[in-house]
């Protein structure tokens, strides 16, 4: 009785675990793993590296661009095609029921069968001798403009690159200026705890509390403020790389160090010699000459060999019968030449160098732009090197400012309002400081960018 007894608590016990376990723990197990995983999925540290081979490889915009490169080797492939010899193949049969087939004309009449079959098959070939100086033109044309479809893809990959490089230093901005934004209300916190205790004690007046809960308030704004701009641009960012919108990205420490700084002499003439849109121009510049090759071989004859075998046959049968086939095979030789072009051309081959020369003047007015980007972004990043000294030098000032002011208050030597605009000068350079870094780091890049070096 007892073993039995036993064997069903036993029982009772197992049927009531493996239900808790069912119904309980293995539903909170799933919970925490996807929870868990959805939060790892949602916050990431990404590095500048790693945002750029993201935003490369997931752009919609380069796999467009390598679409039309392809496209352009197509063309390519089908003027080269043009050049090959042609040839056709033709093969067909008719039956002829004639109605009336006698003709009198006398002692010359003569009578047709009832009814006949033909059988036709034709296999011809064409070859251009002269006049191929056309298709070989057309290949040149295709290839040139393959190259700078290829460019293209260069070109966008830059902007893409420049796009991600900008909106990543624009979080790192607003990141470190929530930073800021911490520190100073953890040091207003503590100095409203203090004002609030001197009240207490009968040496400030309330006044001098609420200016610093006050400046509290202000500081919570331009919080407020800088988590909007946060989501927007983590958002955008996001989007950029291609990642779940619902990423959380925290950047890691910038490498702010100040970058050798070359004579702006350097970074033009880099410009100039790799810049996409100079070689682009460079490329339809050999279009054009090509295109005026093309029109003057207008004028010029071309002579073109052909060949040509025949099968004719008039039995029913498809297949050749002795006596009841033809099989005639014609070679041929054809001069052709519209002598009209020597006059009607000539206004052609006006407008192709025409073409020509508005390439040229292009490319005096690109060299000119690329000139003047080049200085300008040369000089915005010297300036930014001069402003992060400037700063560094008023952080320092703030700071000593800052600390002498405080001792002042607590010796109720200075008033609140200087105790709180000395920290406000102090929070306002940080700010800046770690502005000024960030546009510094851009305005870096945005230099290699205009000199054609942000991928090389």
């Amino acid at each position: 009785m007892t073993t039995q007894n036993n064997k069903q608590i036993n029982l009772y016990l197992f049927k009531n675990v493996s239900t808790i376990f069912k119904h309980y723990i293995i539903p909170t197990l799933i919970l925490v793993l996807f929870f868990g995983q959805s939060a790892i999925a949602q916050d990431r540290v990404i590095t500048l590296d790693e945002a750029i081979k993201l935003g490369v490889e997931s752009s919609n915009q380069l796999k467009l661009s390598r679409a039309k490169v392809d496209q352009a080797v197509s063309e390519y492939e089908q003027a080269k095609d043009k050049s090959k010899p042609t040839g056709s193949a033709s093969f067909g049969y008719d039956r002829a029921e004639i109605l009336a087939n006698k003709l009198d004309f006398g002692p010359n009449s003569f009578a047709l069968p009832k009814n006949d079959n033909a059988w036709l098959g034709i296999l011809s070939f064409n070859e251009t001798i002269l006049g191929a100086g056309k298709l070989k033109y057309a290949q040149q044309s295709t290839e040139l403009l393959t190259q700078v479809a290829r460019l293209d893809v260069d070109n966008d990959k830059d902007q893409i690159t420049y796009d991600i490089i900008n909106a990543y230093y624009t979080l790192y901005k607003v990141l470190q200026s929530k930073k800021v934004v911490e520190q100073n209300l953890a040091t207003v916190d503590e100095q409203i705890k203090q004002s609030q205790r001197f009240f207490d004690q009968g040496l400030v007046t309330k006044n001098d509390v609420l200016r610093f809960q006050l400046q509290r308030a202000n500081i919570q704004l331009n919080g407020i403020d800088l988590e909007t701009n946060r989501k927007i641009v983590n958002y955008n960012l996001d989007v950029m790389l291609g990642l779940p919108e619902t990423t959380q990205l925290s950047i890691s420490e910038i490498n702010l160090n100040n970058k050798q700084i070359d004579p702006v002499t350097n970074y033009v003439d880099t410009a100039l010699a790799i810049r996409v849109e100079l070689r682009q121009l460079d490329l339809r510049a050999k279009v054009a000459e090509t295109s005026i090759k093309n029109v003057k071989a207008n004028t010029l004859p071309t002579l073109a060999a052909s060949g040509s075998a025949y099968y004719v046959a008039t039995s029913a049968s498809p297949f050749p019968q002795s006596g009841s086939y033809l099989t005639p095979i014609v070679f041929g030789l054809n001069l052709s030449w519209s002598f009209s072009s020597l006059w009607d051309n000539k206004n052609k081959v006006t407008e192709a160098k025409i073409q020509r020369q508005e390439v040229d003047y292009s490319r005096a007015l690109k060299v000119n732009d690329v000139k003047k980007e080049v200085n300008e972004n040369y000089q915005n990043y010297v300036a930014a090197l001069d402003k992060i000294n400037l700063l560094q030098t008023s952080i320092e000032q703030a700071g000593e400012n800052n600390k002498i002011l405080e001792s002042k208050y607590k010796s109720n030597i200075a008033s609140a309002t200087d105790r709180a605009d000395a920290e406000t000068l102090l929070y306002q350079a940080q700010i800046n400081l770690e502005l000024a870094k960030a546009d510094a780091g851009l305005a870096y890049y945005t230099l290699l960018k205009s000199t054609g070096k942000l991928n090389k």
